[in-house]
């Protein structure tokens, strides 16, 4: 798969997919490497909720920027709604969680190829963005939202979910994960995330990613926070450090995301 995608595929949507459909079980990388060539596999997802646009056409990994996508509903366990954009068909899910500063419409690119390689991909609006609004726990239901869009495509023929999060929505998809039932997410790629209290709790297959000069607002450089999560996270898991300052989804608009 990943030879028919070369040159389309950014390095985070390799690791991405890697982290979401490797069948072997993620062996521990040491932290100063560069990303490893991906093996020929890909990830997998699921859907359910209200359709708000015409289906999606079947995607066609040749023509990604071709793939439509369809704006759908959904509520959350605390009495939420929230809205994603849904690309692809298939069974296998992938759950985009975007940064502070994005929105689902952040993850149009990255999501349209990846439903070009035949995944079911659905970019949610955090609750506060958008149409998106949270219920009872508004301040710091988050992961909520990203609970809800797994369930989503769980209720809708996914046999596996894959959840991606950057920056404040990786925060959002860890904490998720901590709080999903046994089965539920079946893997999880974290770009330069929020750090969670308890990522001793983070089970399963995990793929770190940041840059090495990625500073916060306050000067505070990230990767020692990300570096403690890590090794505070159990196995299986991998960390990967790119060259470069980009933080979580602006990497995609670095020479790093084309490569």
């Amino acid at each position: 798969m990943f030879g028919r995608l070369r040159g389309k595929l950014s390095i985070i949507c390799c690791l991405a997919l890697i982290a979401a459909s490797s069948a072997a079980t993620c062996r521990r990388a040491q932290p100063d490497t560069q990303p490893e060539t991906p093996p020929d596999t890909h990830p997998e997802i699921r859907a359910d909720a209200q359709s708000h646009t015409q289906p999606d056409v079947q995607p066609d990994a040749t023509k990604p920027a071709s793939i439509a996508k369809k704006l759908v509903s959904f509520p959350t366990s605390d009495g939420g709604l929230i809205y994603a954009d849904e690309y692809g068909v298939g069974d296998k899910g992938v759950v985009l969680a975007h940064g502070g500063r994005f929105n689902k419409e952040s993850w149009a690119e990255q999501a349209r190829v990846l439903a070009g390689a035949g995944l079911r991909v659905l970019a949610l609006d955090l609750r506060g963005y958008g149409e998106s609004r949270g219920g009872s726990k508004t301040q710091d239901g988050h992961y909520l939202d990203v609970l809800a869009a797994v369930r989503y495509l769980r209720g809708n023929g996914a046999k596996t979910v894959s959840v991606v999060g950057g920056s404040f929505g990786g925060g959002a998809a860890a904490r998720a994960w901590v709080e999903a039932e046994p089965g539920e997410i079946d893997r999880l790629v974290l770009l330069a995330h929020s750090a969670i209290k308890d990522p001793e709790r983070m089970k399963g297959r995990k793929l770190f990613i940041t840059t090495r000069g990625d500073f916060s607002g306050n000067g505070v450089l990230r990767l020692p926070r990300i570096r403690e999560q890590y090794e505070k996270a159990p196995d299986p898991k991998k960390l990967v450090i790119l060259d470069g300052t980009a933080h979580a989804q602006h990497i995609f608009k670095t020479e790093q995301g084309k490569r």
